[in-house]
């Protein structure tokens, strides 16, 4: 095998990346068992560089390789006919540089919509479209849904995206900063502040305190567990369980008000630098932090009781939006949808730092539809209370340790890639340097790359009305897709 093994937060030497002819590289990612979390192509002269890498979840290992392809090589045979999980990579590889995966069973745009898409079509007596979106009724993102139906049942869903244009990555190269990456995505600010930190600092090999680690962990949790207590009421909502939605919507608040007391955001922007943090958890905020998630919980536990007692919220909630285990692995769902699914993945243990390798994950036995995304996000909300309380403990040991280092200068040819598991799951992060120490290549992707394809999965076979049940329950992103 042909690669080059680091851990998570690793700075290498990119010129120590093996690169070998595509054929063998294509051949060894046709039949590996582990699951692409990168691959992307670099502007390498008179050829493009395509890097690969790959997650082993059991080891905690990350593969690394590469290849050499010529500009003027206009296709090859499509990967995807032989391993699925690459069929969006394969698409985007192809929208950026217009080498062809032939035979790929579904080359769609990934964010270039042109005026002459051409969607999925059904033909019957009773067969009908509905269209939604782009612009939608709600202040959300702009995405395009185009429902095949017969009748009130979805026969296929067809999602468009990829109208913002933002050109984030090539910003990354230009102009990197911390208020840009926490801007990528606005409901994961510190899961993509700490990604991009993280990055920025192995590209000089800077090491920062583990004081500053701890609050950057405890800052994450409290994110996750904001998030899902929002989204646990968003679903409630949307089957008309009215006072779970403004039960915990009240219960989220106080958690993003305790961040705003941190950093002076609620949502955390200005807490991660790069070198540290900004902002320190002293004693007096402990307790508050504290003394606010044992209110969280008691209240979370209540109310998820209560619903779950509800036969209507169950009839809504079970078997409702099945993606099996098969399918999920077929097309590399990751995050929370993943684990709802049955898929035993989850960055914060798989590649494991010094903060969370003293920590266990629990178990979760996952039903694969809505009820098992609304109960993953209780039991994950529990779980994160826990992991703050014990942060905030270890806290203690390292009053006396700075929340800031400076940076050091980048150091030239290097390859650095960074791996966080947001609320939604895996965030990653790629950066490479020229021979001046210049950032050359900047790569993200957010989870919503992942499973943006298990929506339309999901709602197969379901009545159209169970949409926003399904699409709540996967709360994805468009702005982290839409980079």
């Amino acid at each position: 095998m042909n690669y080059y093994v680091i851990k998570n937060n690793q700075r290498i030497n990119l010129l120590d990346i093996p690169t070998i002819e595509f054929e063998s590289l294509k051949a060894q990612l046709a039949i590996t068992n582990l699951r692409p979390i990168a691959f992307f192509g670099a502007d390498w002269g008179q050829n493009i560089k395509l890097y690969t890498a790959l997650a082993d979840d059991e080891r905690g290992e990350i593969l690394l390789s590469s290849s050499l392809i010529d500009k003027s090589v206009k296709g090859y045979e499509s990967i995807t006919k032989d391993n699925s999980q690459y069929h969006m990579f394969e698409r985007e590889f192809y929208e950026q540089f217009g080498i062809k995966p032939e035979g790929h069973p579904w080359l769609k745009p990934v964010r270039k919509n042109l005026d002459n898409y051409e969607f999925f079509e059904m033909e019957g007596e009773q067969t009908h479209q509905v269209a939604v979106g782009p612009i939608h009724a709600g202040v959300i993102e702009p995405g395009h849904f185009r429902f095949m139906c017969q009748g009130e049942k979805i026969y296929n869903l067809e999602i468009m995206l990829g109208y913002q244009h933002r050109g984030v990555e090539d910003l990354m190269v230009k102009n990197p900063s911390n208020q840009l990456a926490e801007s990528i995505c606005g409901d994961s600010v510190i899961a993509y502040n700490n990604a991009y930190s993280q990055t920025i600092e192995q590209l000089g090999e800077t090491k920062i305190s583990t004081k500053a680690k701890l609050i950057r962990a405890i800052a994450l949790e409290m994110e996750r567990i904001a998030i899902h207590i929002g989204d646990m009421g968003a679903i409630l909502g949307d089957i008309a369980y009215l006072v779970g939605k403004e039960v915990y919507g009240v219960t989220r608040t106080l958690v993003i008000n305790t961040m705003l007391e941190i950093s002076g955001s609620r949502f955390g922007r200005g807490l991660v630098t790069v070198g540290g943090v900004n902002f320190d958890i002293d004693k007096k905020m402990s307790d508050k932090i504290i003394s606010t998630l044992i209110t969280v919980e008691k209240t979370v536990d209540k109310m998820t009781k209560a619903a779950l007692k509800s036969s209507t919220v169950m009839s809504r909630l079970e078997k409702t939006g099945t993606v099996s285990t098969e399918t999920a692995q077929e097309l590399n769902l990751v995050g929370l949808i993943g684990r709802s699914c049955g898929l035993n993945i989850d960055s914060r243990f798989d590649f494991s730092d010094e903060i969370y390798s003293a920590l266990k994950r629990r178990p979760f036995s996952a039903t694969n539809d809505a009820y098992s995304r609304f109960l993953i996000r209780y039991k994950e909300i529990k779980e994160s209370i826990s992991f703050v309380k014990h942060f905030l403990t270890e806290l203690e040991k390292h009053l006396d340790e700075p929340i800031y280092t400076e940076p050091k200068a980048f150091i030239p040819n290097s390859f650095t890639l960074s791996v966080v598991e947001g609320w939604r799951g895996e965030i990653v992060h790629i950066a490479t340097t020229d021979e001046s120490g210049k950032i050359s290549r900047y790569k993200i992707k957010d989870p919503s790359f992942n499973n943006w394809y298990g929506l339309s999965m999901a709602v197969r076979n379901n009545g159209i009305s169970d949409f926003p049940l399904c699409n709540k329950g996967f709360d994805l992103s468009y702005c982290g897709f839409d980079l």
